[in-house]
């Protein structure tokens, strides 16, 4: 086979250390377009970020040429020390240590958008903790409750 053809959705999901409300206008917006900058610069063509005050969500698909960690990595490093220089209250700025990363059918894509479009609306009803518990269970992730969170 002369080609390497790949396409790959990803959902992947982290949340603030401790899962502290940081991520608040006017950088919410700006934090968004710069995480999707990151995944356009490593050749994971980003759909859609998004997220609440305590996390994020990103939709993008994974580039045949690196690895979901390495992606990962990249983003919260870069972004962590990006949020870092916004404002003296965003100085101990932090992502947890692990993430949630999810396929996504291509059949499934529409749904997951606006999925994450809606987390302001979607989180005045439901925490993170029990989003990503959800998000575990539904992709038959076995987890030991006592790990999960840093």
């Amino acid at each position: 086979m002369g080609q390497s053809l790949v396409k790959n959705y990803v959902h992947i999901v982290f949340s603030t250390k401790y899962r502290a409300a940081l991520i608040h206008p006017p950088y919410e917006q700006e934090l968004h377009k710069y995480l999707g900058g990151v995944c356009n610069d490593l050749e994971c063509p980003v759909l859609i970020v998004g997220g609440y005050t305590d996390h994020i969500h990103i939709l993008c698909m994974l580039s045949k040429k690196i690895a979901l960690m390495t992606l990962v990595q990249k983003l919260k490093a870069n972004s962590s020390k990006w949020m870092k220089t916004k404002d003296k209250s965003l100085e101990n700025f932090f992502w947890q240590d692990g993430y949630g990363a999810f396929s996504v059918n291509p059949y499934k894509v529409d749904a997951i958008v606006n999925y994450i479009k809606n987390q302001h609306a979607h989180h005045n009803k439901n925490s993170f903790q029990d989003e990503y518990k959800y998000f575990l269970e539904k992709n038959e992730v076995e987890y030991d409750d006592r790990f999960v969170w840093d």
